[in-house]
């Protein structure tokens, strides 16, 4: 019988570790370059309803399932080696059925949104607001209407949303200015999200759109990412941070403790190597059931003049390991070698395999990094 016991056990074990390497093995990414333009947005989805997902940046929009068939949509303000194009965010915005686009930028100072024509031809582009030099936008559900939220970041302006009303999107300033970095989630766990800046969080009252929202300065960021990610990584039950540099180095979360209900902040190191860590996603990457953090180096922002610029490019996904995060490399190397993020990227399943690719635009061109699995 002990025999027999011992062989159940090895077995057991033998099991178990077949499980945590199926569970820990990297995924595998295929790229495939679409196109050489600089633009450093891109978005996700279905352009003209035919039900796949086609890819839209800067000036085109590229059909599926290809992607190698491009539309031109009009033409974007180019200052220096920037294109006025900091998001690309998918909005019917008047509503007939079929998706426009949400954008805007650092040198337009706006707010945009252009018009799906439905057919060949440029896409009309419209104000939305002049709101200032724009980083990035975001969309949130702010006032937990179950309605996504228009939010840009405005460094040293006021922090403020736009929501969709009755066919035009109403600003509703909360505090009186931002820095570099935005995120968005329950930092104190009342159920109702809260805003994260560079110098602190903004808390939101019981009723977002009515009473004033509280300033916390808990905290210095930095220069930080866009979006600043608000989760809880330890599962704890307390709401961490994670924040990259968006023009320097690094990358970090910020543990969030309570010692007789006062919130403190402990800062851990995951990347300190790296730079340019401005956009990321917290997805599930390898279908474990857990989110991973995606994220890489943005080429050339600022013309060269952040620290790190002239390092190699990448794109990475980091895993939790209970402990701290495990960088697996997606891509690495010189511009056009590996391939960097740019300044608002992507995750989507586009050829319904189940597993989430990654599109990322940027100076250094669009590509596809296609999830083959584990």
């Amino acid at each position: 019988m002990a025999k027999y016991h011992l062989s159940f056990i090895l077995v057991a074990l033998h099991l178990q570790l077949l499980q945590a390497q199926k569970t820990i093995a990297p995924v595998k990414f295929r790229m495939e370059r679409i196109a050489s333009e600089a633009f450093e947005s891109v978005g996700v989805f279905d352009v003209n309803n035919d039900g796949q997902l086609d890819l839209v940046s800067g000036s085109f929009w590229y059909e599926a399932p290809g992607f190698q068939n491009r539309h031109y949509m009009g033409p974007i303000q180019r200052v220096d080696d920037y294109y006025d194009d900091f998001a690309t965010i998918p909005f019917d915005v008047d509503r007939d059925g079929k998706m426009d686009v949400i954008g805007g930028g650092w040198f337009g100072k706006s707010l945009r949104w252009r018009k799906n024509p439905g057919k060949e031809g440029i896409w009309p582009e419209f104000l939305i607001d002049s709101c200032g030099n724009v980083e990035t936008t975001r969309t949130w559900d702010v006032d937990g209407d179950g309605t996504l939220d228009i939010v840009p970041n405005n460094p040293s302006q006021a922090l403020k949303f736009y929501r969709f009303e009755n066919g035009v999107f109403k600003k509703y300033p909360l505090h009186t200015t931002q820095g570099h970095g935005l995120g968005f989630g329950d930092i104190n766990g009342d159920g109702r999200g809260d805003f994260v800046s560079q110098d602190g969080w903004l808390e939101a009252p019981a009723k977002p759109l009515e009473q004033k929202w509280t300033w916390h300065a808990d905290f210095k960021l930095g220069q930080a990412s866009v979006p600043i990610i608000v989760t809880d990584v330890n599962k704890d039950g307390l709401a961490d941070l994670i924040v990259g540099q968006g023009h320097s180095y690094g990358l970090d979360w910020y543990e969030q403790t309570k010692t007789g209900g006062k919130m403190a902040w402990k800062k851990h190191p995951i990347d300190p190597f790296n730079s340019q860590y401005h956009d990321m996603q917290w997805v599930d990457i390898d279908n474990d059931g857990e989110n991973e953090l995606v994220t890489g180096k943005r080429l050339r922002a600022h013309h060269l003049k952040d620290p790190g610029s002239a390092d190699p490019v990448g794109l990475y996904y980091f895993k939790w390991n209970g402990e701290s995060f495990t960088k697996m490399v997606i891509s690495y190397g010189p511009a056009l070698e590996g391939k960097g993020t740019g300044v608002f990227f992507s995750v989507a399943d586009l050829r319904g395999s189940g597993r989430k690719d990654i599109i990322v635009a940027g100076k250094d061109g669009l590509c596809i990094f296609w999830n083959e699995g584990n």
